[in-house]
């Protein structure tokens, strides 16, 4: 008797064992200690990636172009973010988080080295094609999504919002200074030796495998790019609703802010030293929010109540836009507006990752953040028509409408949030 019961107190551990590790991947033998860390690397990976990102996106050589021409820039670089995003993702998913990192990386290297040789215009444009695999966010979200369990996840990727303020505070404000006091090529400079660092990084302290090793058949042989993959995605239980709230509920602010270079002088009268320090502003208000509010929530409510909370203040946010006449009445609005913004993102991540399979999760990401590039190519026209025939006030209708709709529809819509397991 005692013989059968090792042997199935044995096998109980074997089959507990075996399911820790079905959650974590290979990070479930790495130990807690080792985890930690690897999420660290990620976090600093994904700050020094946004720090070069920001630096150059404001000093980048006009060579004579004028702001269509700019325009045009822009759209192209969302362009390529967008097709790019779910090619990165499932990338992610066959060769490892690890592998997916060092192409995000060495993808910015030769960004940043074509743009330092850009003398020309057409090289100018060409120096925007590595964009299509530069994905340092996405990178870092699925080292985490692999290496923590569903539980630490939402707390885990909120942490990832002290980046995006480290990126923009940083960036812009580096950015700013190399450019004046040495010249407009200079943080290109800095930009590939820095994502050559980040790449090193990447190969020194990411594991090489972080997602379960039996998920692994699962995409080996898998195309990189499939609409029915996609497809597959949107049919498990509650991720085409919870997308579909991801994508509308944030759509009006999003077309505010492409629009907002715009606004801030036109409406708010501001120069362009106030607009950067507004633009500072917001970075310390992402970090504060999504670094340390957006964890402890999701430690003491449930997922489902955070996306709520989140669309009702959005709601609140657009009937304040509506409202709002000067720049101060945007600062007030601007902090339950970063509020909804982070918990709105870290909590459809966080959803939408659990809700599909592990051998799944980088494709999952990688088509959440093409939401934002989906934005910003379709944004300038929508945004331009928006500002142009109906003025500020139109952002804020629109923002209040879309997220009320979605409030009632998230009350009384019964969406299946389940877990799903690597199968």
């Amino acid at each position: 008797v005692s013989t059968m019961n090792a042997k199935t107190s044995s096998g109980g551990e074997q089959e507990a064992s075996g399911m820790r590790n079905e959650t974590l991947g290979e990070s479930g033998c790495l130990g807690e200690a080792k985890r930690g860390r690897v999420i660290r690397v990620a976090y600093v990976i994904a700050a020094l990636d946004l720090t070069f990102l920001f630096m150059q996106l404001g000093v980048m050589p006009s060579l004579g172009l004028d702001s269509v021409g700019f325009g045009y820039l822009q759209t192209i670089f969302g362009v390529l973010q967008l097709v790019g995003g779910y090619i990165f993702g499932r990338f992610a998913d066959q060769f490892g988080a690890r592998a997916a990192l060092i192409l995000s990386c060495a993808s910015g290297s030769i960004l940043f080295l074509l743009m330092s040789l850009s003398t020309s215009i057409p090289l100018l444009f060409l120096s925007r094609l590595p964009g299509v695999f530069m994905h340092g966010i996405p990178g870092a979200q699925k080292v985490i999504t692999d290496m923590t369990t569903p539980s630490q996840r939402a707390g885990a990727l909120g942490k990832l919002g002290l980046c995006f303020g480290v990126g923009i505070i940083a960036g812009s404000t580096v950015g700013g200074v190399l450019s004046t006091k040495f010249s407009v090529y200079f943080p290109a400079y800095v930009g590939l030796a820095g994502s050559l660092l980040n790449t090193l990084i990447a190969m020194a302290w990411i594991p090489s495998q972080t997602k379960p090793k039996s998920d692994h058949h699962m995409t080996e042989h898998s195309d990189l790019f499939s609409i029915r993959e996609i497809l597959r995605l949107m049919k498990f239980p509650g991720v085409m609703e919870v997308f579909i709230v991801k994508v509308f509920a944030g759509l009006p602010i999003g077309l505010f802010m492409i629009m907002f270079s715009i606004i801030s002088m036109d409406f708010f009268g501001l120069e362009a030293v106030e607009s950067g320090y507004l633009m500072s502003y917001f970075g310390v208000l992402q970090m504060v929010v999504q670094g340390l509010l957006v964890g402890k929530l999701a430690n003491h409510c449930t997922e489902m109540t955070l996306l709520r909370l989140s669309v009702f203040v959005f709601a609140g946010v657009g009937l304040g836009m509506a409202l709002m006449r000067t720049v101060w009445h945007y600062c007030i609005i601007a902090v339950p507006l970063v509020f909804a913004f982070s918990m709105l993102a870290t909590i459809t991540d966080s959803i939408l990752t659990k809700a599909v399979p592990s051998s799944d999760t980088g494709a999952m990401l990688g088509i959440c953040a093409s939401v934002q590039p989906l934005t910003r190519t379709v944004g300038p026209t929508i945004g331009g028509v928006l500002y142009k025939q109906f003025g500020v006030s139109s952002f804020g209708y629109l923002q209040l409408m879309v997220n009320l709709g979605l409030f009632v529809y998230l009350l009384k819509s019964k969406i299946p949030l389940e877990e799903m397991k690597s199968q």
